[in-house]
């Protein structure tokens, strides 16, 4: 019986691909091309690396200042805590500010998804410490503007006297919208988080501002609609969690809050809240 066509075929490919290899030329045009290839892939991996680690430590420092800032209900002096979260988060500006040196002469989406968590987490604590100030939601201007960094570049010593003074270049960092509303969705966690913290320390004013405020963010999102970032629509039902269970606690502080004191207000809270459907939002 007489062997069919190709069989055996890939032994003989094998065989001959290992004898191009070992016959390339390493001078070969095409040979140079892909080595220039590689590496500018190994140059953009590793600045990907670099901007995942730097990310990782903004993400880091803003969760440290959202945790300080939830202190204020329980300090007599609040200001005390916005001035160290104010440090903290020109520490936090500084990381943000080498990212925005090693995105120099990039396009920043290459690099997005490196950097993203970290930003998101930068715009919710700066923006909850806007709101703990001036009880009003921070905007993407306002961000955009306190990132901007002076480095100090050196000349080269063997050139003139003039050459050698540092030379101060103006880099910019801008969040882009999309951060933005995905850190303000991560907000509204935090500003819940404030409101149990109120009402356990015997504050009743603070849940129906907070209210009022979380409804108009939830009515901005709703605007947008499934037009905005994918991303924005997962978060849209934990806003509206957080809203919920917000509102429900301002209906019972209202119809029962004569009646109860002040040092048990947080039980009721607590107990109110956990009686919602995690799996429902407000509509």
């Amino acid at each position: 019986m007489s062997r069919r066509e190709g069989e055996g075929c890939p032994r003989r490919n094998a065989d001959g691909v290992q004898n191009c290899d070992a016959s390339a030329n390493p001078s070969s045009p095409v040979i140079a091309a892909f080595r220039v290839f590689q590496q500018e892939l190994d140059t953009k991996h590793d600045k990907h690396e670099r901007l995942f680690k730097i990310s990782r430590d903004v993400t880091i420092e803003s969760k440290r200042t959202i945790f300080l800032l939830h202190r204020v209900t329980s300090v007599p002096n609040a200001e005390d805590i916005l001035n160290e979260a104010d440090i903290k988060l020109d520490a936090v500006r500084q990381k943000i500010g080498q990212i925005a040196e090693e995105l120099r002469g990039d396009d920043i989406f290459q690099f997005h998804r490196a950097f993203t968590s970290g930003i998101q987490e930068y715009v919710e604590a700066v923006s909850f410490l806007h709101y703990i100030r001036h009880r009003s939601l921070i905007s993407l201007e306002e961000i955009n503007a306190r990132l901007v960094f002076m480095r100090t570049e050196k000349a080269d010593p063997k050139g003139s006297a003039e050459a050698q003074q540092p030379a101060g270049q103006v880099l910019t960092f801008q969040v882009t919208p999309s951060d933005y509303l995905l850190g303000v969705a991560d907000l509204t966690g935090e500003l819940m988080r404030l409101c149990i913290s109120s009402v356990g320390n015997g504050d009743i004013d603070t849940p129906f501002q907070l209210s009022q405020f979380l409804r108009q963010i939830h009515d901005g999102f709703s605007y947008i609609g499934n037009t905005g970032p994918y991303e924005v629509s997962k978060k849209l039902h934990t806003l509206r969690q957080s809203l919920g269970k917000v509102e429900d606690a301002c209906y019972a502080l209202r119809v029962r809050g004569s009646e109860i004191p002040k040092h048990m207000l947080a039980d009721v809270f607590s107990s109110r809240t956990t009686l919602i459907d995690p799996e429902e939002g407000v509509v």
